[in-house]
């Protein structure tokens, strides 16, 4: 109390009220992996907090350019052929925040741990968990780019330290991708043996609807013919060469009688007549006369083989198939741009329909961030849409699901991504890792303990070193039950009245001891009965007799 010395009147204000709890973020994500523009190989991590894609692509670059190859059509009125060549690192950062973004998402972390010129490790990953320690506001971490770049046992090596981070910290959550589909080989790997609770899985991979980046200078247009090249009269004779449409079976056949020397072809067969004991110099200069006559070669041509000087044919030669094989020789799509308007347009046509498969965690990450704005983290992030996406890239039936969803040995129960008729691409579970744990078998109730564990304990920041007593006691113990009160409102806490759903207790001989008190240790015991996601809704359905 202040102590006055001069005569007068003073005002003092008393603070009656008790504190209040700021509730935290429920779905920040962290994107770790690697970036256009980013630190050095094996250099330190660089971590942003963005909020939009175009704040990422200005601090980080684009997407790494797809490169694709196609196949210009034998008929110009026919279909090209596009092929995606796979890179030898498929980065994925760039595609998964546009998914996580079109989903639903909000502001995000990105910890670039290297450029697209890395060699891609998960020990890169490590220093980017290290550095996303560090920082307080994230609270999912997302590995899409470790699922597309590292082998499955790096990957889950990786998923392993991510977990052990999340147990470590109490204030994060795991969403994990299963590679290539391999759910035995996800259940078996033994760095997914601890701190389950923090995680969930989720399978198959998706279609989505995102356009691949690329550079025109990057797509390799290459013809759709075939050539090839058959010698008679040997080394000194003649070399037929055929150029022509994919499908093309030249042949070539010679007629000794006749003079003078002619030319025909029909039904893609070249006869040579009148060539008994002529030289190959003889034969390509009257092949020569013969087409400046007008006469179509129809890709057929004939040239001296050597000096010319070899007799080509002293008898008839049956006729014999030119060996053509594909044409190797190709131009960039940039290149053809103004030469061939009509394929440069109908390949960039083509290019527009490829989609980019993705792993689904950053799909699921912003379907986290939309539930938890919509309605709340307390809502089971399930039978929701998924948006951006053509569906699944695995159909997954009821039967498969069963196996998923109900990990009877090892408990690690798989979230399934299904597609329904009717409603589209829905997430269909809502399970952790620990999926035989009575307690933290559900996603919503695992992170509603999250939010409001890491949400009490800042707010409880301002008792550290205030009295241990019955005065602060009361305000925390106030504090707790007023947010906790505002949860259960909302329908976060199950129970017909506030104390069916929550408790607070804090006191001496309820919660501490004298040795407490004397050692400044001020312990506050919360109960809450979270309200769990109703997974499976049974209909039961009896005859009833007939009473009238």
């Amino acid at each position: 109390m202040t102590t006055y010395r001069t005569p007068g009147v003073y005002v003092e204000e008393k603070s009656t009220l008790p504190p209040s709890v700021a509730e935290v973020a429920t779905a920040v994500p962290a994107f770790i992996g690697y970036t256009s523009k980013g630190p050095a190989d094996k250099a330190t991590p660089i971590v942003a907090r963005i909020a939009t894609l175009l704040e990422f692509v200005t601090a980080f670059g684009g997407a790494q350019p797809a490169t694709f190859e196609v196949t210009e059509p034998a008929d110009p009125a026919g279909a090209v052929a596009v092929k995606l060549t796979p890179p030898s690192h498929p980065f994925s950062l760039y595609y998964a925040l546009s998914l996580y973004f079109r989903n639903g998402g909000g502001p995000c972390y990105v910890v670039s741990v290297g450029t697209y010129a890395a060699e891609p490790s998960s020990a890169h990953f490590t220093a980017g968990l290290a550095a996303l320690e560090k920082e307080d506001e994230p609270t999912l971490i997302v590995l899409t780019d470790a699922a597309s770049v590292l082998k499955a046992s790096d990957y889950y090596d990786v998923c392993g330290q991510a977990l052990a981070q999340c147990a470590k910290l109490g204030d994060r959550f795991t969403i994990l991708d299963v590679i290539g589909g391999q759910v035995e080989d996800f259940r078996n790997d033994s760095n997914l043996s601890a701190n389950l609770k923090y995680g969930a899985a989720y399978h198959p991979y998706l279609k989505t609807s995102i356009n691949y980046e690329y550079e025109d200078t990057g797509v390799s247009v290459k013809p759709a013919e075939v050539e090839g090249t058959l010698k008679l009269g040997g080394a000194k004779g003649i070399a037929v060469s055929f150029t022509g449409p994919t499908g093309s079976a030249p042949k070539v056949a010679v007629t000794a009688a006749g003079d003078p020397l002619s030319f025909s072809i029909t039904d893609g067969t070249l006869t040579i007549s009148g060539a008994k004991d002529k030289t190959g110099n003889e034969i390509a200069n009257a092949w020569s006369a013969w087409k400046q006559s007008g006469n179509k070669a129809l890709g057929f041509d004939i040239v001296s083989s050597g000096d010319g000087s070899g007799v080509v044919a002293t008898a008839d030669v049956a006729s014999t198939a030119i060996d053509v094989v594909g044409k190797t020789t190709s131009v960039t799509l940039a290149s053809v741009m103004s030469s061939k308007t009509a394929l440069y347009n109908k390949t960039k046509a083509t290019l527009a329909e490829q989609r980019v498969v993705l792993p689904p965690s950053s799909a699921i990450a912003g379907i986290y961030a939309r539930v938890d704005r919509e309605q709340g983290v307390w809502k089971a992030p399930a039978n929701v849409g998924v948006l951006s996406v053509l569906g699944p890239d695995v159909r997954i039936t009821d039967a498969q699901q069963e196996n998923l969803n109900i990990d009877a040995t090892a408990g690690k129960s798989i979230n399934a991504i299904r597609s329904f008729t009717g409603k589209g691409t829905l997430v269909w579970g809502a399970r952790t890792l620990a999926g035989n744990d009575n307690e933290w078998r559900y996603v919503p109730v695992r992170r509603l303990f999250i939010v409001i564990e890491e949400s009490v304990k800042k707010a409880s920041a301002f008792a550290v070193f205030e009295p241990n007593d019955q005065t602060t006691w009361l305000k925390v113990r106030a504090m707790i039950e007023s947010y906790l009160y505002g949860l259960w409102q909302q329908g976060a806490l199950a129970g017909s009245k506030p104390e069916a759903a929550y408790y607070v207790r804090v006191g001496l001989g309820t919660t501490m001891t004298p040795q407490d008190v004397l050692e400044g240790r001020m312990i506050v015991e919360t109960g809450i009965a979270a309200v769990r996601p109703a997974e499976f809704i049974i209909l039961r359905f009896s005859h009833k007799m007939q009473t009238a």
